[in-house]
């Protein structure tokens, strides 16, 4: 049982260094200027998920998702 523990805490240290990485990479929420003249609403702003930028999002709340349930099943065992 050690062992299994020790290759899931390892696990949820490199999940932890990837979901860092991967939020550093994802761009910020604001609309800046755009969305006082209007220019929020365009092709790229409706379209957003099937781009780098979406990929990124879906990433995150996959590995947030592993992360919590690692978290979750190394913890059982505390109690």
């Amino acid at each position: 049982m050690a062992v299994l523990k020790t290759i899931l805490t390892v696990v949820l240290i490199l999940i932890s260094i990837i979901i860092t990485a991967i939020i550093l990479c994802q761009e910020g929420k604001s609309a800046g200027l755009g969305a006082i003249a209007g220019a929020s609403d365009t092709y790229w702003s409706k379209h957003k998920d099937r781009s780098m930028e979406g990929v990124l999002v879906k990433a995150t709340r996959a590995l947030v998702a592993l992360f919590l349930i690692l978290s979750i099943v190394l913890n059982i065992g505390s109690f």
